[in-house]
Formats: C-alpha cells, structure tokens, sequence
C-alpha cells in the first residue's frame, strides 16, 4: 500500500513579512481558499490505494497541522512532532518507522507540505512510472524537467534508463552559476532536484543503516521512546537531537547505488520567493498579482499583497513586491526578493519579534489578535470556537478584564463559574485561577485587557488543559 508522507518543517523566512516562524509558508493560503500544505494533503489522498497521510513536523505547528487536516475532512495516519529540526534524513527514517509498525511493506511517497503542482495528472502519471523500480528496491527521486536556467534549485543528471520513463541516477550537481544552469538545460539530461521521493520504508532504512548508520541508530533510539500525546507522536528530545543533521540527499541518495530518477513536467515550483508566487499566479492584463484591497493604476509587472483591513493603491510602479501584514510592510524590487532573509537577519540581530509571530496568533482553542499595547497595559481581541476551552490558568504578574462582544462564555474565576453573555464583562484579579470555555455553537469573541508590570505571552501558569499544554 501507499503510504503519503508530508513532511512540514520550515522556518519561514523567504515569503516575509506574511509567513513567519509560527506561520511557515505550507500553511497560508498563497493561491486560493486552501494552504500549500492542505492541497499537498488532497494530492496524496486522491493517488491509487493511498491511506491516510503521515506528517512530520515541529512541535510548535502540531495544531495547525491537525487543524488543517479537520478542515479538509482528511483522517491522519500520524503526526509526528519532531522536538528539534534534524533536516529530512531524520524526519524521514522517523516516517518510515512508524508505516513500517503498521505495514512491514509499505511503499512511502515522500513530498515537502509547501510545494505547487498545477498538472496532477502528471504528477500521478510520475508516481505510476516509479512504482516499478521501487518495487525492485530502487530509491527513486522525481526530477522537474527545468523549463528555464534556474540557478536556485539542486539539479539530477540521469543515466541509463531502467524501465520506460525511470533512469538511472548519473549523479546530484549543487546550484549552479548561471552559465552552468544554461549549459544543463541544453543538454537535456539534467533536472531540478524536487525532493520528492518513492521508495519502500524498509529499504530507506537499511540504506540508511549502511550510509549514515549514527543516523539510524538516533533515531530508532528516539523512536523507541516515543509516547502518544492526543493525535500526536512525541519523542524525547535528547536521544534527538544525538542524531547528526543531514538532508536525505548527501545522506543517503549520493551514496546508494540504487537511486533513481523518474522526470516529470507537471508545473512544479517550491515557492522558494515573492517573485516566483508571481510567476505561477494569475495576473491581470498589466502583468500585476494583487491579493486584497488594491487599487493599481499606471502600474505593471508588481506582486501587491494588502492586508485584511486595509488598501494599498500604487501609482507609476513597475516590478515590484509589496506585502503588508498588520505590523510590517515589505517593499522590494522583484528581482532582489532573494534576499528577504536579510531582513530577517537583521531582525533577529536586533531582538526583534516580527520573524517569529505575527500579531494574530493562531492557537487550537481559536485565535487572539494583540491591537494594542502600551508600557503597563495590553488589549487583545480574542475568538474561541464552539466547544473550545482555554487552560485552566493564573498570571503572577497581570490582571485581566474581559469583554464579551458576541456569544455566550462560560467563565471561572476561582471557585466560581458563572455565564458571561453579549455586552457583558468581569474583572480577572492577579493570581487567580480563571478559564474561559465556549459552550454554545457559536465562537465566542472578546476584548482582554491586560494590566500589570509584565505582560508576557510566557507569564500563564496552566493547570489543566484539554490540548496536553499544561
């Protein structure tokens, strides 16, 4: 059987301001009502005699990826929490682990959550031809045939073909210079390295164990210590992070003699940058990308991305990104993109938060957005779903009042608990113990306002909680 597995790591750098640490790219919406990492989920679901997909990902993003996989009606085959990133050598081996428990011949297809593919047909077609010599134990990569010179991806130049439409692998090439990337894509034998990859669980393993044996010994140490947290795998950290971090690829897939590569046209791009969101997206007749509330006039050749609540009109522009986010605003030439990591840089240097979060955070119980703040006090708008509940909680540094703008909340405040309704609100002392839970079929939405000589997100003392945080 065919076992999908989703890896989704990714730290979220190349599409600042809009995705961030705890909002990597595989989860926003870039090209329509679902994210990358959900149409990455459907793809893998609508191939033959696939079961439900297995996903490898950070602890932080662990209910992100459940939610997401609620939104699309799919069943998980495991998630995965990896308590440090190790690069893909790791987070597969731990993939392959948990289908092999299940199926001792499973077949895994492994795919990046935050990838594009416009021709599914094709794509499946590729899967098809592979299936073959990953039958006879070949580790088979899928190669993008490269529609232009493109210096930012790895490349695969193939050898002799094994069966009709699957070579073999002459050898891994890194990024080229640009007159290198021209003289591949005249040769026509070279592709862009996908990192995508078809081959059974047990033969990843044992080429694994005889490539990168510390590796495999790390991770079945940690595997083995593995414990069940709600529809999560978690794994200790310190037998982790012993294992070496390492791409799949120097691992393993350059070192096999059994690798193979099966190339594909099939509108692949990783949506490495703003300026290629731009090449793959629909544009109007001047050449523009606008997402949200813009007004262009005179203007071609941008990509202009506004905010919810707010419009961006650019008068006389050409070949530029614009992405504005409730607290940061990006303004680049398209063609200097590349290096939105230097901002990123920077702002890590300097202590900064806007890397990391953004001021709406998502969490499994609903939303919170932070609209104000100020030295002694903070105001934050916050939603809960229906039958949702925040921790059992208390603060030693802040007190609370909230608001209830629309719905009915349930509120304890120490030892009692009462209802809160529309226009009503009650006061959280300092150090009282306090939870709010949405009982009723509508979200519940408030204003908190905080006061007090510190207002961090880390000041919570959890007592109980039904998502396992406390």
């Amino acid at each position: 059987m065919l076992h999908p597995v989703v890896l989704s790591g990714g730290s979220g750098t190349r599409l600042w301001p809009l995705s961030r640490h705890n909002q990597p790219k595989q989860f926003l919406s870039l090209l329509g009502d679902r994210s990358l990492f959900q149409e990455t989920l459907l793809r893998a679901s609508r191939l033959p005699d696939a079961q439900p997909p297995v996903t490898v990902c950070a602890d932080d993003h662990r209910f992100m990826v459940g939610e997401q996989l609620h939104g699309i009606g799919l069943a998980s085959g495991g998630i995965i929490l990896e308590p440090v990133a190790r690069n893909t050598a790791p987070a597969i081996a731990l993939a392959a682990l948990h289908v092999v428990d299940r199926d001792s011949d499973a077949m895994m297809l492994v795919m990046p959550a935050d990838h594009l593919i416009e021709d599914e047909a094709s794509f499946r077609s590729a899967v098809e031809r592979a299936w073959a010599p990953a039958d006879e134990g070949w580790l088979v990569t899928f190669g993008i045939t490269p529609d232009y010179a493109e210096t930012g991806y790895g490349y695969i130049r193939r050898g002799g073909e094994l069966v009709t439409g699957a070579y073999r692998v002459s050898r891994f090439v890194e990024k080229p210079d640009a007159a290198t990337a021209e003289r591949y894509v005249a040769e026509g034998s070279y592709a862009w390295n996908s990192g995508m990859f078809l081959f059974r669980a047990s033969r990843y393993l044992e080429e694994l164990g005889r490539h990168a044996p510390a590796i495999l010994a790390a991770v079945q140490k940690a595997y083995a210590g593995k414990m069940s947290d709600l529809d999560f795998t978690r794994l200790p950290k310190d037998e982790f992070l012993a294992s070496p971090s390492d791409s799949i690829d120097y691992a393993v897939m350059e070192k096999t003699e059994r690798a193979a590569v099966v190339p594909v046209s099939c509108g692949w791009s990783d949506i490495g940058s703003w300026s290629s969101l731009w090449a793959v997206a629909e544009r109007d007749g001047d050449g523009n990308l606008n997402q949200g509330d813009v007004i262009s006039v005179d203007s071609t050749g941008n990509l202009v991305r506004a905010a919810d609540r707010r419009m961006i009109a650019t008068l006389g522009v050409d070949d530029l990104v614009i992405v504005d986010t409730a607290d940061a605003t990006l303004v680049a030439r398209k063609d200097r993109v590349q290096d939105v990591k230097k901002i990123v840089d920077r702002l890590k240097s300097e202590g900064r938060q806007e890397h990391l979060f953004h001021r709406k955070v998502y969490r499994p119980w609903g939303n919170y957005d932070s609209i104000d703040m100020g030295e002694r006090f903070q105001v934050k708008r916050i939603v809960v779903k229906p039958g949702a509940a925040l921790s059992l909680q208390k603060h030693a540094h802040r007190a609370e009042h909230w608001i209830v703008v629309s719905g009915t909340a349930e509120v304890t405040c120490d030892d009692r608990v009462f209802e809160l309704r529309e226009n009503e609100s009650t006061y959280i002392p300092l150090g009282s113990v306090h939870r709010l839970r949405n009982t009723g079929t509508e979200p519940v939405e408030l204003i908190e306002v905080q006061s007090g000589s510190y207002l961090g997100e880390d000041d919570i003392v959890r007592l109980e909680d039904v998502y396992g945080r406390s």
